[in-house]
C-alpha cells in the first residue's frame, strides 16, 4: 500500500509542479508582451490580460493541490500542537478528513457542476468557453482528494509516504 501511495505521490507531485512552472512561465511571457506592446509600441495587446487572468486561476488551483500533496499549505497549528499521542493523531485524521470532504463536495462535485453550467458562456476577448476555465476546479479537486487520502494514511500509520520511493519503481 505504501509503495502504491509513493508512486501516486511521485507522479502527482511531478505533474503538478511542472504544470505550475509552465503556467508561471507562460504568464511571465504574456505580461512582458503586454508591457512591451503598451509602453513601447503604444498599442496594447488585449488578449494577454485575459489569458494571464485565466492562467493565474489555473496556477492557484494547481498550486493548492500541490501544497496539499506536499503538506506545505498554510495552517494554524496552535490547537494541533497542544495535543499529543492518540488525541493528536485523531485530530490530524479529523482535519484531513474535513479537507477530504471539502475537496470531494466543493472542488470536485461543485466544480464539475460549475464547469458544466458555464459551457454556454464564452470569454469576452478570446471567445473560449468558460467551462474550460472552470474545469480546473474538479481537476484540482481530484488531485486534492488523492493527496488527502495519502495524508490520512500517513496520519493513521505514522509512516511518511516519500515520493522518492515512488521514483524507484
Amino acid at each position: 500500500m505504501k509503495n502504491t501511495f509513493a508512486a501516486i505521490k511521485f507522479w502527482m507531485d511531478k505533474i503538478l509542479s511542472i504544470a505550475c512552472a509552465v503556467l508561471l512561465t507562460f504568464m511571465t511571457v504574456l505580461v512582458l508582451i503586454q508591457v512591451f506592446s503598451r509602453y513601447v509600441l503604444n498599442s496594447p495587446v488585449a488578449f494577454t490580460e485575459e489569458l494571464v487572468r485565466y492562467s493565474l486561476i489555473w496556477t492557484g488551483f494547481i498550486g493548492a493541490a500541490y501544497a496539499f500533496s506536499t503538506r506545505e499549505h498554510m495552517s494554524l497549528t496552535l490547537v494541533r500542537d497542544k495535543f499529543t499521542g492518540k488525541a493528536h493523531t485523531a485530530l490530524l485524521v479529523v482535519i484531513d478528513g474535513l479537507i477530504l470532504l471539502m475537496a470531494i463536495f466543493v472542488f470536485t462535485i461543485g466544480g464539475f457542476k460549475l464547469a458544466v453550467s458555464a459551457s454556454r458562456e464564452f470569454s469576452a476577448l478570446l471567445g473560449i468557453p468558460r467551462s474550460l476555465v472552470y474545469s480546473i476546479a474538479p481537476i484540482s479537486g481530484v488531485f486534492i482528494v488523492l493527496a488527502q487520502i495519502i495524508n490520512i494514511y500517513e496520519d493513521i500509520t505514522g509512516e511518511k509516504v516519500n515520493s522518492k520511493e515512488g521514483a524507484e519503481q
